[in-house]
């Protein structure tokens, strides 16, 4: 596992762990994302690709605040995105560079088909 500190060369004593690429795994990448309300975040920060990263309280999800630290652990864990402290705002990134690479065709084919159903139920 790496830290968000390594990963972004920050000298910051809060970090978080995160899946080495190659120790991401299918089965847990699907087991994140087939939450709705984890793929809720990982629909918008598709969207918002290319950002700098979003907040946790940009999302606003209709849980309590301790089941939203629990989805973003799930995927932080999961692989699905990678969390980086900025001061004392914790900002969230999709991993898509590494998904792609490690299972091609997934994340956008997941989103579609997350997209697909909800304008099919009038989500």
């Amino acid at each position: 596992m790496t830290t968000a500190a390594a990963a972004t060369g920050s000298a910051s004593s809060r970090t978080l762990a995160h899946p080495e690429p190659g120790d991401i795994r299918l089965e847990a990448v699907l087991h994140a994302l087939a939450d709705p309300m984890r793929m809720r975040v990982a629909r918008e920060l598709a969207r918002e690709e290319g950002a700098a990263g979003l907040s946790c309280s940009y999302f606003a999800l209709p849980v309590t605040k301790s089941t939203c630290t629990h989805h973003f652990r799930v995927l932080r864990e999961s692989g699905v995105i990678r969390q980086i402290y900025r001061g004392t705002t914790k900002l969230n990134v999709l991993r898509r560079d590494d998904l792609d690479t490690l299972f091609p065709g997934l994340l956008d084919s997941v989103l579609a088909a997350a997209a697909h159903e909800e304008s099919r139920l009038g989500g």
